[in-house]
C-alpha cells in the first residue's frame, strides 16, 4: 500500500474529529464501547464506522432508484481505492480511514466486503416498494442465505474491529465472525415491524414455514401467540452466537477487552429486553435507555481498572 500521500497532523486530527462526530451522533450502542478504548483505537473505529455510515446512507437513499444507488456505491468504493493507493483527498472520512487502515493493517478486501454488504438489499429480486399494498418480500429463503448477508453487513465489521483491538491467535477470527452474526440477528428481531413497513422480511422463509407463519401475519403482528415461538427460536439462535464473545474477549489485547465486553453486553441485554417484553416488537421500538447503557459502561470501566 502506498504511503505517498501524507497529510499535516492538524488535517488528520480534524479528519478524525469529523469521524468521531459521525459516530457519536449515529452509533447509539457501539459508541459506549468506543469510549473505553485508547484514543488511537477509538479514532480508528470511528473512521471505520463513518465509512460504513456513508455507504449505508447511499444504499438507503430513497430519492434514488436501486440501480443508481449501486452505481454510486461502486463509485464511492473506487474513490476510496484510489485514496488507499496514495491519491490525495480532501474527504475527512477517507483521510482518517486510510491512516487507520495503514496503522492497523486492515485488508482492503474487508472494506470491499463491507460495501458489498450494503449492496445486498439492492440485489435483483430483493427490491420491494416501501408503502405498497402488497405483502413484503422475504429476502432470504434459508438461514444459510441469511448468514451470508449477516456476514457481509456485520461479521466483516467484527473482523475489522479485532484488527484494531489487537489479537495474535487466529482463533479470534471465526469468533468475531460469529459475534457479528449475533449482533445482526438481534437487529433483525428488533426491527421486524420497521423492516416489514419498508417491504422487507429478513426472517428466512424456511423459519416462517416451520412455524406456519405467513408473511402477512408477520407484517401485521396481531397474532402474538402464533408469532411468539418463531421469535423465541430467533432469539435462541442469536444467544448461541453470542457465546462466541465469551471466548473472543480473552483473545484480544487486554487494553481492548473492556470495550468489546461493553459492546457485546449492550447488544446481549437488548436481546434479553426483547425477550422480557414477551417479544412485543410491534409497539414502541425496543431499545436500552441511556441509564441502562451507562450502567453497562460503568461495569466496563471497572473491568478496565482491574
Amino acid at each position: 500500500m502506498s504511503t505517498t500521500a501524507q497529510h499535516h497532523p492538524l488535517q488528520l486530527r480534524t479528519a478524525y474529529g469529523v469521524c468521531r462526530h459521525i459516530t457519536r451522533s449515529a452509533a447509539k450502542n457501539f459508541y459506549y464501547g468506543f469510549l473505553l478504548l485508547p484514543s488511537r483505537k477509538r479514532n480508528a473505529l470511528s473512521a471505520v464506522y463513518a465509512f460504513m455510515r456513508h455507504a449505508d446512507d447511499i444504499s438507503d437513499d430513497p430519492s434514488l432508484p436501486p440501480p443508481e444507488r449501486r452505481q454510486r456505491l461502486r463509485a464511492f468504493l473506487n474513490a476510496y481505492h484510489e485514496v488507499a493507493a496514495g491519491a490525495q483527498t480532501d474527504d475527512p472520512v477517507f483521510m482518517a480511514l486510510r491512516d487507520s487502515q495503514q496503522r492497523y493493517k486492515i485488508p482492503i478486501e474487508l472494506l470491499d466486503a463491507l460495501v458489498a454488504g450494503t449492496c445486498m438489499d439492492l440485489a435483483a429480486g430483493h427490491e420491494a416498494q416501501p408503502g405498497s399494498a402488497s405483502a413484503p418480500l422475504v429476502a432470504y429463503q434459508t438461514f444459510a442465505e441469511l448468514y451470508e448477508y449477516c456476514y457481509h453487513v456485520a461479521s466483516v465489521v467484527g473482523l475489522i474491529c479485532i484488527r484494531i483491538f489487537g489479537y495474535r491467535d487466529p482463533a479470534a477470527e471465526p469468533l468475531a465472525e460469529h459475534l457479528g452474526i449475533a449482533f445482526q440477528l438481534t437487529n433483525i428481531l428488533r426491527d421486524v415491524k420497521e423492516d416489514a413497513s419498508l417491504g422487507r422480511v429478513y426472517i428466512p422463509r424456511e423459519d416462517l414455514d416451520r412455524f406456519g407463519v405467513s408473511v402477512e401475519e408477520l407484517a401485521a403482528g396481531t397474532d402474538r401467540e402464533k408469532l411468539r415461538p418463531l421469535f423465541q427460536m430467533q432469539a435462541q439462535r442469536a444467544r448461541e452466537f453470542y457465546a462466541a464473545s465469551d471466548q473472543l474477549i480473552p483473545l484480544i489485547d487486554e487494553v481492548s477487552q473492556p470495550a468489546l465486553w461493553t459492546m457485546a453486553t449492550i447488544y446481549r441485554n437488548l436481546l434479553e429486553k426483547i425477550a422480557a417484553r414477551d417479544f412485543d416488537i410491534f409497539g414502541e421500538r425496543v431499545r436500552l435507555t441511556v441509564p441502562e447503557k451507562l450502567k453497562i459502561l460503568y461495569k466496563g470501566f471497572i473491568r478496565k481498572l482491574t
